[in-house]
């Protein structure tokens, strides 16, 4: 990865970003094994496509179009009305995971947002899974 570029500009900014963000819908859409997932989502998803479209382009890096429209991000605080378990977390990167291999090139790229994802998605856990009585994630 060039340290002098953004990850917004090495995936091809404005249309490497929407390109991802659908890519992403769009596997929770078809995708069977994501229906829980796609459940706790409001149909239909155009109005939180673009929103995550605006969200991702200032996280990567670009213009804070999210900020600009909707003010700070708070993600843990707009997440708290879902019940977000581990199951649905590994969902949801299961689902990012295949959008980064379907629109991102650079293997480097992807292994990095990867790990910057699976660290932005733990941390909107706020409830065990049912079948697992033992986890403790806290709400903090």
């Amino acid at each position: 990865m060039n340290d002098n570029q953004t990850v917004y500009q090495l995936i091809g900014e404005i249309e490497g970003t929407r390109r991802l963000a659908n890519a992403f819908y769009d596997i929770m859409e078809t995708d069977p094994a994501l229906s829980e997932l796609l459940a706790i989502h409001p149909l239909p998803l155009n109005n939180v496509r673009e929103k995550f479209y605006l969200f991702l382009t200032g996280w990567l890096g670009g213009p804070d179009l999210f900020v600009e429209q909707y003010g700070h991000p708070r993600l843990r605080m707009r997440h708290l009305p879902f019940t977000v378990t581990p199951t649905l977390k590994m969902q949801w990167m299961t689902c990012m995971d295949k959008a980064m291999e379907l629109t991102i090139n650079n293997q480097d790229v992807i292994k990095a947002l990867h790990d910057a994802f699976d660290g932005l998605a733990e941390h909107m856990i706020n409830t065990p899974d049912p079948s697992c009585p033992s986890q403790n994630h806290s709400i903090i």
